[in-house]
This record gives C-alpha cells, structure tokens and sequence, in this order.
C-alpha cells in the first residue's frame, strides 16, 4: 500500500462531476490498485475513490486515474507531506459473525431462496481480492456471484463490484453478474446496486433455518 498526505485539488468527472477544493487530505493507493482519497473528518467513507482496476500517470504536480468504464480522478498535488510504500502482507478476511456464516451455509443449500433456478458451482469462490461467498448459475446458464451480510449496506455494494471487476475477467466464467443477498437491504444500498447493474435479495433467515437440509455435512 502506498500511503500520501498531501495538500491537494481533487476532480472527478465520470457518471457525473465533483470537486475537492484545496485542503490536506490522505490518498491510499492499495495493492489492487484502489485509490481511496480521505479527509480528517468522515468515518472510514473516503470523499471520493476509484475502483480497481485503474491507471494511474504521475506527472510533476498532477496525477491523473483513468479505468475502462471512462471515469477520471485528476489530483493536483500542492504540497506532499508524506509519501511512503508500506507491505502489508497477506490478509486473512473478514472473519463473518455467527449469524452471517450460517445464514452463508442455508444459502448454499437453498440457492433457490435467492432466485428461482439457482444452482451452486461452490462456496468461497477465491479472487485475488478474496473470496465471492457464493458462485452460482442461474436458470439461463449466467454465472452469478452472491454475497451474503448480514445487512445489506453500500459496503456490500462496493465489494461485490470488487468481485465482479475480477470474475468477468475470466473467459470460463464470464458473463458473470451479482446479486448482494442480506436479511434487510438498505435504501441506498438497492440504488447504488441499480446504479451498478447488480441485484438484491432480501431473504428471512429463520425460514431458512426451519427448511434446514438434511444433506450430511462435516461442518
């Protein structure tokens, strides 16, 4: 990860257009080649991002992130603070809460709660992002990756876009569309999936559990 702290003047133009005045911000550059551009103040929501994947042209004072769906982040640099490479190393994951995992196991066994048709290829498809919770086909034949939380927040939205970018990729599995699966879905979560070209589902976890399996299973 790459970790700047710089004065700087930020414009986005893509789906639509934003701007940053001058202010000193941190800019995090990830492995994947994420670009993440945070302020003081804001929780862990950055003021504006760029999705992997993303080329990135340094020049004197100005860079310029560029990605194949035509969006671009100019960042003009006033001042560099701090500027330093940091290896993080391999990442475990999320470890998913009790109720998330299980609700990830009935899932697997009832794909059909999610859509109609559903069929699992496997649990924990790897990407070198992490694992997709669930890889599925669909009635038509489609690949469809599936992730499941709890709650459905803009979080969930933003990693399976993550997914996807990295799945489509694959000549064996593309094409390959998303569905974010959670007990509750939030409003800004089902707009920006929308936006997105990703599905939600909303499913009810004690039904699931009351039409448990009987399949045997080791875990």
């Amino acid at each position: 990860m790459r970790i700047i702290v710089a004065d700087c003047t930020v414009n986005y133009a893509g789906r639509l257009s934003a701007h940053l005045p001058r202010a000193t911000r941190l800019i995090l550059i990830k492995a994947d080649g994420s670009l993440l551009i945070h302020a003081e103040a804001g929780a862990y929501k950055p003021l504006n991002w760029m999705n992997a994947p993303n080329h990135l042209v340094e020049e004197d004072g100005r860079w310029y992130v560029t990605n194949g769906r035509g969006e671009e982040l100019t960042i003009d640099l006033h001042a560099v603070r701090f500027d330093q490479h940091v290896e993080l190393g391999d990442d475990p994951g999320l470890q998913k809460d009790g109720v998330e995992f299980e609700l990830q196991r009935l899932l697997a066994e009832q794909p059909e709660a999610i859509e109609a048709g559903l069929s699992l290829v496997r649990r924990e498809y790897p990407t070198p992002i992490g694992p997709v919770d669930l890889l599925c086909r669909d009635a038509a034949g489609t690949t469809v990756a599936v992730e499941v939380k709890r709650r459905g927040e803009i979080d969930g939205v933003e990693q399976l876009t993550r997914y996807l970018e990295f799945l489509n990729r694959d000549a064996r599995l593309a094409p390959v569309r998303g569905v974010l699966v959670a007990q509750v879905v939030k409003p800004q979560a089902r707009t920006l999936a929308a936006d997105r070209g990703i599905d939600w589902a909303e499913v009810d976890y004690e039904l699931l559990r009351g039409s448990d399996s009987d399949v045997l299973r080791l875990f």
